[in-house]
């Protein structure tokens, strides 16, 4: 165990222990993207108190418990991965249903979003075993946060695109219809494939986090027709994981004959009521009405 961490797993104890932590439970554990003191007080100490943990590789997890000074047999490690994950989770559910607790840990980051684990919650949560998530580090949340999107339409995960050059262009191109924020994941051998395809986005801003948590974590905005540009210009740009955020497209505007209408309606009508009327004579999204409507009539938003 680093010394650094003796003092985190005693606190952890102290701060955990006296909660309830049912036996037949299967825990989800959160664990580092990169950054070792990623890991929280109850995963520390939830991984020290469980029969098992089931996880994607087991030498990966033995090594990041002895780091934390957790001492953990294998034969307490279930290997339950993306090969074998259907056939795995019926055994950790039997187990489960002895009355074991269980902790379900990826190799890095939230299980069950991009990693395996899903089949495993979704086996125990068939046959009633409480299920039971212990949230932290998430690369996902964390290039989004430090992305600066400001809008209010949420955001889409999308994950990997399709290996295949064709298939990864399409998907592309199908982003172009996409108004809300779009996340991506990519490995370090298709990064600048991946920038390729995302070429066609042209202006459109995106966002590239390498390395997040780690020592040489990199995070970037550039327009999409750039990206490829971006990644060539330093060699050390092409290793590592990536987020890719895509940020959310620009409002659309309505034409002009549309905000004609929308200012002659506005002049008689309540704002809300005419953008609604304006909405079903041109067509137009409600939507992108209202922000032309409240950029027209600005003290009509009491009215609203």
């Amino acid at each position: 165990m680093s010394a650094s961490f003796a003092s985190a797993l005693s606190a952890a104890h102290e701060a955990a222990a006296s909660q309830h932590y049912p036996a037949g439970t299967l825990y989800i554990v959160a664990t580092p993207i990169g950054n070792l003191c990623d890991i929280s007080l109850r995963a520390l100490h939830v991984l020290g108190l469980v029969d098992a943990i089931a996880c994607e590789d087991t030498r990966h997890t033995q090594a990041l418990l002895r780091a934390y000074g957790i001492d953990k047999p294998n034969a307490q490690l279930l290997a339950v991965h993306q090969h074998n994950e259907s056939e795995a989770a019926q055994n950790v559910v039997r187990r489960l249903q002895q009355g074991e607790r269980i902790a379900y840990a990826s190799d890095a980051g939230t299980p069950a979003i991009s990693d395996p684990g899903a089949r495993v919650v979704a086996a125990a949560r068939a046959v009633g075993i409480p299920v039971v998530p212990l949230p932290g580090a998430s690369s996902i949340t964390a290039a989004l946060s430090a992305a600066g999107i400001v809008q209010d339409t949420g955001f889409v995960f999308t994950g990997f695109l399709p290996s295949k050059a064709t298939e990864r262009d399409t998907a592309a191109q199908r982003l172009l219809a996409e108004p809300r924020a779009v996340v991506l994941l990519e490995a370090p051998h298709r990064i600048e494939a991946l920038a390729r395809s995302l070429a066609c986005l042209g202006e459109r801003p995106v966002t590239v986090a390498r390395e997040l948590t780690k020592q040489f974590e990199e995070i970037a905005t550039v327009p999409a027709q750039q990206l490829s540009a971006w990644l060539a210009a330093q060699s050390s740009r092409t290793r590592g994981e990536f987020v890719v955020v895509l940020h959310p497209a620009p409002p659309a505007e309505a034409p002009a004959q549309d905000l004609r209408v929308l200012k002659l309606l506005l002049a008689a009508l309540p704002l809300k009521t005419a953008v609604q009327l304006c909405a079903d004579i041109t067509g137009q999204p409600r939507k992108v009405l209202y922000s032309a409507a409240l950029a027209l009539k600005p003290e009509s938003t009491e009215d609203s």
